[in-house]
């Protein structure tokens, strides 16, 4: 008995750091934000009304097919991970995962989280998720070393989860879930850029090239956030124009929009470090409350 409490303990103390591995390998904090916004497509979707049991398997599909994108985005990118502080702790580079296990907890989670969408919902929901999965895997990540096109490829699957979860409720491709897709399509090119400005140094080194203008000095990334934020407040009036949501929505959404743009004109100004995390500060901000304010005015 004396001799089994360490062999326990071990054993114990093994699963746990598995846990902490796979965690750090599906991401779960970051693909939260991207389920976020697939349950909020659902619920603005017309004829819908907050259901436990739907919302619930909504999140965990999504959580599993975009655990699985962030696993193979792991796989592909091991190398550069391992030049980078943020990263090179992770299981890959670090050495605590083979590539092997990795690719068998990829495969279980992306094709489990599109077959349980499939299933409860609808094929067509199942098609998108791992659409979705395949975009960011398998063009976006490796693209992410070639050139800057691939913030542009990125966007595309980056964008999908709202338009995914109005498919859950409608099964169709409504117009509702495409002006939600433009919402977070455009939405994700100042954030990148500027998150891409921020840790410029760091994503040098691991050769991967986000900046429009590949050089940080240059203003021309600015100018590009500044484009991209300015459509959102044009975008903001066609919930109300369709009727998705009302004048509370639109005008909370346009405000959300000027306040994201004039971050961005700040960093064309300055073009330092502290404008540059204002606009990756202002595109948190703008996301949820955008959401939130357009679901909140429906119900």
């Amino acid at each position: 008995m004396l001799q089994e409490a360490p062999i326990k303990a071990k054993e114990s103390l093994w699963v746990m750091a598995k846990f902490k591995d796979y965690s750090q390998l599906l991401k779960p904090n970051l693909s939260f934000m991207v389920v976020f916004s697939s349950v909020i497509g659902y619920l603005l979707a017309p004829n819908t009304s907050f259901e436990w049991d739907k919302v619930l398997t909504l999140f965990i599909g999504g959580i599993l097919v975009t655990g699985g994108a962030n696993t193979i985005n792991q796989i592909l990118e091991k190398e550069g991970d391992a030049k980078m502080k943020r990263t090179m702790y992770r299981p890959l580079p670090d050495g605590r995962m083979s590539a092997a296990e990795a690719w068998i907890i990829a495969g279980i989670a992306g094709l489990a989280g599109a077959l349980l969408l499939a299933v409860v919902f609808n094929p067509l929901a199942g098609i998108l998720s791992f659409t979705s999965l395949m975009l960011y895997g398998f063009a976006y990540t490796p693209m992410k070393r070639v050139h800057p096109v691939a913030v542009l490829i990125g966007a595309i699957p980056g964008a999908l989860p709202p338009l995914l979860g109005w498919v859950a409720a409608t099964g169709s491709l409504g117009v509702g879930g495409w002006i939600l897709f433009l919402i977070q399509f455009f939405w994700q090119f100042p954030h990148y850029w500027a998150i891409g400005w921020v840790g410029y140094d760091e994503y040098k080194k691991a050769g991967i090239s986000m900046l429009p203008s590949q050089e940080r000095s240059s203003r021309f990334t600015a100018l590009q956030c500044m484009f991209y934020s300015i459509i959102l407040v044009p975008l903001a009036i066609t919930p109300r124009v369709i009727g998705m949501a009302g004048n509370i929505g639109m005008w909370v959404s346009i405000a959300c929009g000027i306040f994201y743009f004039i971050a961005s004109v700040a960093f064309y100004i300055r073009n330092d470090y502290k404008s540059a995390r204002r606009v990756m500060f202002a595109s948190f901000i703008y996301l949820p409350v955008v959401l939130l304010a357009l679901l909140f005015d429906k119900m």
